[in-house]
């Protein structure tokens, strides 16, 4: 049973074995998910309005992360989001994390922090 209320959360990833897996994951917390190859698609998609938070891959082709969420602030979209990478590097966490993500995990990360991660998103 789905409830009216219930976060909306936008899975962006240009794997489709970790869009599918971090999507599987969320949805066993008990949210709602649309998911997404990239950037643009979400973009383009009807779910943006209705988004509670995102979680976006740093590196894909087209927009990347850190992209997204600079359109999104660009747009006075105040939409959390959680950027997950396989090649982290400092300067880009510094530089996401001061550009507001909630968080910059690297992959693969646990469930527990996730759920951490979307606990802050949201206010929980």
């Amino acid at each position: 049973m789905k409830l009216s209320h219930q976060p909306l959360i936008s899975i962006i990833d240009d794997d489709r074995s970790v869009r599918e897996a971090t999507n599987g994951l969320v949805r066993s917390l008990g949210y709602a998910t649309a998911v997404f190859a990239s950037a643009e698609e979400y973009l383009q998609s009807n779910h943006v309005p209705g988004t509670s938070c995102v979680i976006t891959d740093l590196h894909m082709p087209g927009l990347s992360g850190t992209d997204l969420q600079s359109r999104l602030i660009a747009e006075g979209r105040d939409i959390p989001v959680i950027i997950v990478t396989a090649y982290s590097d400092e300067t880009t966490r510094a530089q996401a994390l001061d550009a507001g993500a909630i968080a910059f995990l690297s992959k693969p990360f646990s469930e527990e922090c996730l759920i951490e991660c979307l606990d802050k998103a949201l206010k929980c």
